[in-house]
């Protein structure tokens, strides 16, 4: 046998085993020689514009920590008749949760869904835990004067508390870890809480235009104490890569704000206004790689919520689309809007 003839069988052999291999797993009888087959292979096809993007594991969804503050035997602030911060914030906090369920592109999860304690630092690492694009801490706590009132929003600092008040309240909330006199954290906390603190600065800028966005939206809903997003040192938020604030949804030592966290009603009014904030804001700044990104890349799906001194053409102008395709997007024969409710933005 000449070498041509062995370097023709080595080539040839392998593909008929393949072809072989085929016939057999289709079941399909050994054609006869002379006769002409062609294997077709049909893939599904596939609507590239619709493909959404993928995370391992979180199908591109964006993950928000909802914190209830305090729980089990940390009651938090106490107020009149005997209405305790735990129960008021976990209440808020599920509202919250169930807004994000049914919001496309966001995944929710609870730190604590009942009433038992979870460490600070246990809350922090949940959220690193969970992979968390964003962390929300709710509160409604109390003050020295009873005549304290508003709702707050706090994002954290490095340097020093912004008001008498928000340092009040962080060393407060801080020492949530401190059960009968002992520090249930890890005592070796201390160096990487300082690293941590360097690595603060682009996860703080965004902790604080959302919390102005949730700010705003709150104002529908109840007093403010402040204008403007507080700074302390809250041990809860240094997670120096989720962008963290923490929610003071009033002062439950003001007998007047006690009576309304006390009603089913004015929690979901705060829940929903928490949450039509952190919409807004991270809507416009996705996580890359998650729905909400691709949606604004491509122009799908994009929403607004309505907000006080917005008209049509600031709106329309916002988002680079003509009055009439806003209106016509949103079945709108004038120009008048109303504050909290919802867009749809048409691709620009």
């Amino acid at each position: 046998m000449s070498i041509r003839t062995h370097i023709l069988l080595l080539v040839l052999a392998p593909l008929v085993l393949v072809a072989l291999l085929v016939v057999f797993a289709q079941r399909i009888p050994v054609p006869e020689l002379g006769r002409g087959y062609v294997l077709r292979v049909e893939l599904p096809e596939v609507d590239a514009p619709s493909a959404l993007p993928e995370i391992a594991g979180r199908e591109g969804l964006s993950l928000v920590v909802i914190d209830p503050g305090h729980g089990g035997e940390d009651p938090g602030a106490l107020g009149p008749g005997r209405l305790r911060e735990k129960d008021v914030v976990l209440a808020i906090a599920r509202e919250l949760h169930d807004h994000f369920e049914r919001e496309p592109g966001f995944s929710p999860t609870l730190v604590r869904s009942g009433d038992y304690y979870v460490s600070l630092r246990g809350r922090r690492d949940l959220a690193r835990k969970r992979q968390a694009d964003l962390f929300v801490s709710i509160h409604a706590d109390a003050f020295t004067r009873k005549e304290a009132n508003g709702a707050s929003v706090y994002a954290l600092s490095t340097r020093g508390a912004t008001s008498t008040t928000a340092r009040y309240l962080a060393e407060k909330e801080n020492a949530a870890d401190l059960i009968g006199g002992v520090r249930l954290a890890d005592k070796d906390e201390m160096l990487a809480e300082v690293l941590a603190d360097l690595s603060m600065t682009s996860t703080l800028d965004a902790s604080l235009n959302m919390g102005a966005s949730v700010l705003g939206e709150m104002d529908s809903v109840a007093r403010l104490h402040k204008r403007q997003v507080e700074q302390a040192a809250f041990a809860v938020l240094k997670s120096p890569d989720i962008p963290s604030i923490l929610v003071e949804t009033g002062f439950i030592s003001n007998p007047s704000e006690a009576r309304k966290l006390a009603t089913a009603s004015y929690r979901r009014q705060m829940a929903a206004a928490i949450f039509r904030g952190l919409r807004r804001w991270w809507r416009d700044h996705p996580p890359p790689g998650t729905l909400l990104a691709w949606q604004k890349e491509n122009g799908v799906g994009r929403q607004y919520t309505i907000a006080r001194g917005d008209t049509l053409s600031g709106i329309a102008q916002r988002f680079n689309v003509s009055v009439a395709d806003l209106k016509s997007y949103n079945g709108l024969r004038g120009d008048r809007i109303m504050v909290g409710k919802t867009l749809k933005i048409p691709a620009s």
